[in-house]
């Protein structure tokens, strides 16, 4: 189903082509001095703008199935840290590793170190004259994940004694597992980019002021008032057209 916003560029397009095929069926009577408004520059300005929607149709398919693929590959993702951190637990390894792994792992699955004060906690500070600055230790973008992933991967590489039997807490299998995350995030911006950029340039052409598609058919509106009046059916017929901005 097309979004709030997609749906918005379609009726501005629409209804800007309806615009045009009232403006066309004045015959001499449409003669406005602006090139902007002239027939021949509000059909580029339609093709342009339909051009656009129809490159950011083209693009979101792509973008959508990449960003589909990384959710999937990354849903198993808190599980199997809970269990490389069981398996971390049940070796034979130093506090210092220990305490080092734990400092990652409650990165990764975006813990505290310490409980987050209560409100009757800060309140209780603040009365006492105590300041109390918490400062948000989640790192659960995936580009934080994935590089608290590497760092955990390269400490358990360099700890002899984190050796499990089970085949998907290897270090291998874990570096394995990295890189195929990886793939799918990037996967995901390499898509984005371009995505973003068709965005832009549909922005330029629907709702740059004074010039986009928007402002043109409201100066249309306001030329068709001004040659027929604001009680005409010329002008009725076309003021009931909707055009709103919507920058997405």
């Amino acid at each position: 189903m097309a979004s709030t916003s997609e749906l918005g560029h379609n009726r501005n397009a629409i209804n800007f082509d309806t615009l045009i095929i009232n403006c066309t069926s004045y015959g001499t009577a449409y003669n406005p001095s602006k090139a902007s408004l002239k027939i021949t520059a509000l059909q580029a300005q339609s093709t342009l703008a339909k051009n656009s929607i129809t490159v950011i149709n083209t693009l979101t398919p792509a973008y959508k199935n990449a960003v589909s693929a990384r959710v999937s590959a990354f849903k198993p993702f808190d599980k199997l840290i809970t269990r490389v951190n069981n398996a971390l637990k049940a070796s034979d390894t130093s506090q210092q590793v220990d305490e080092s792994a734990q400092t990652i792992i409650r990165k990764l699955q975006g813990r505290r170190a310490t409980p987050k004060k209560t409100e009757e906690q800060k309140k209780v500070a603040s009365e006492a004259g105590v300041e109390i600055v918490e400062i948000s230790t989640s790192q659960m973008s995936y580009d934080s994940r994935l590089d608290n992933l590497d760092k955990l991967i390269k400490l358990l590489a360099s700890v002899p004694q984190y050796a499990p039997n089970e085949a998907d807490l290897k270090v291998t299998a874990l570096t394995a597992l990295y890189n195929d995350l990886k793939a799918k995030n990037l996967a995901v911006i390499n898509t984005e980019v371009p995505l973003n950029n068709a965005r832009i340039a549909r922005n330029e052409i629907m709702y740059k002021e004074n010039v986009g598609l928007v402002d043109i058919a409201l100066d249309i509106k306001t030329y068709i008032k001004s040659v027929y009046g604001a009680t005409s059916p010329q002008f009725k017929q076309i003021s009931g057209l909707k055009f709103s901005k919507t920058v997405i």
